[in-house]
């Protein structure tokens, strides 16, 4: 089982984090100090270091200078090379060292998203990290793939072996299955023998895992293929899925629009649920108001389509054997059933006592 995070822990690095260097505009000005004015206010608009949080492209840059974007692009490059061999740069190593700690204390690979979201809460702090980010040197950003989302680390060796774990974790998923939590970070553990004992928590797992396009989770903390019905969530539809499958059984659509409230504090107007699980095929009409998961073996139709079907497959069955027949598929009371199978134009009994299609 991985290891509960050191909540004390964390939140001392936190802590750290916060009362030092790091979170104040004086380290940015001062390596900001060191380029000259171009190269600064190149710096200032591509990472939105001024008094705007929007990063601008190398486009728009060279419109406004009249310059072209590869050159706004080699102005940057030497500009941010610029920072890193000047008296300033060296002169915060312990800063920089203590924001490469903080990324270690996080699993050493993390999303994009989630570093900068952990290190500052409004954008325009969280823009200063990047430009630190970017000109320190102990710092790799890998560019978003088709596999994971952009990522920063600071350790090749270990974001090496998440990559691989991941993307065997994947491999190992089928199209449609859905693990628990503890399920899910169990066979990822496995995958990750060769990391350091001491990242094995269930917090960086779950930054591990938010690496991957490819793997995800839904509100009921359940995992899986991203593409994975139980998976994505994108509306009514999803949500009423996840809520039958949990209650592994038959639903009435009213039960249904309630249990997406109260799980998901979603509104879910009881005719809009209705509306919604008639027109997905997922879901299956099997009694009044009942739905339940086409994926459980239940079929479309009326009551006289399903005997229908029975009869087909099974061949002559007596009157008892149709009733329990039909009861699996459908929530209906005997004499429904019995009135459709009475019907001669569909069906037949013979003199053993067994029905057949007319």
């Amino acid at each position: 089982m991985p290891q509960k995070p050191n909540k004390s822990a964390i939140s001392s690095k936190s802590k750290v984090m916060e009362n030092h260097i790091f979170i104040c505009t004086q380290l940015v000005k001062k390596l900001l100090a060191e380029v000259s004015d171009r190269a600064r206010e190149v710096l200032t608009l591509r990472f939105g270091l001024g008094t705007a949080s929007e990063r601008e492209t190398l486009e728009a840059i060279g419109e406004r200078w009249s310059i072209t974007r590869e050159r706004v692009r080699q102005i940057e490059a030497a500009a941010i090379e610029a920072v890193r061999a000047s008296k300033a740069f060296k002169d915060a190593k312990p800063a920089f060292d203590e924001l490469s700690d903080y990324i270690e204390s996080q699993g050493g690979i993390l999303p994009e998203d989630h570093l900068l979201s952990g290190l500052a809460s409004d954008e325009k702090t969280r823009n200063r990290f990047r430009f630190l980010l970017v000109v320190g040197s102990a710092f790799f950003r890998e560019r978003e793939t088709e596999e994971f989302f952009a990522r920063w680390h600071v350790n090749q060796a270990t974001a090496k072996k998440v990559h691989a774990a991941l993307s065997s974790l994947y491999s190992s998923l089928s199209d449609t299955e859905v693990l628990s939590e503890n399920e899910v970070f169990e066979r990822f553990l496995t995958e990750l023998k060769e990391v350091d004992a001491a990242y094995r928590n269930e917090e960086i797992l779950k930054r591990w895992l938010a690496l991957s396009k490819h793997i995800g989770s839904n509100p009921l903390s359940e995992w899986g293929r991203a593409t994975a019905p139980a998976i994505r969530t994108k509306g009514i539809r999803d949500y009423a899925y996840l809520v039958i499958k949990r209650e592994g059984s038959p639903m009435h659509f009213r039960d249904v629009a309630n249990a997406i409230a109260s799980l998901f504090a979603k509104k879910a107007h009881v005719a809009t649920t209705h509306n919604e699980l008639m027109k997905d095929e997922r879901f299956v009409l099997v009694g009044r108001g009942l739905y339940a998961l086409a994926e459980w073996g239940y079929k479309p139709g009326v009551v006289r389509d399903v005997i229908s079907e029975i009869l087909r497959k099974l061949g002559p069955l007596t009157r008892d054997q149709i009733l329990d027949e039909v009861k699996k598929v459908r929530y209906v009371k005997d004499n429904t059933i019995l009135v459709n199978l009475n019907d001669p134009k569909h069906f037949k009994r013979g003199k053993n006592g067994t029905y057949v299609l007319a």
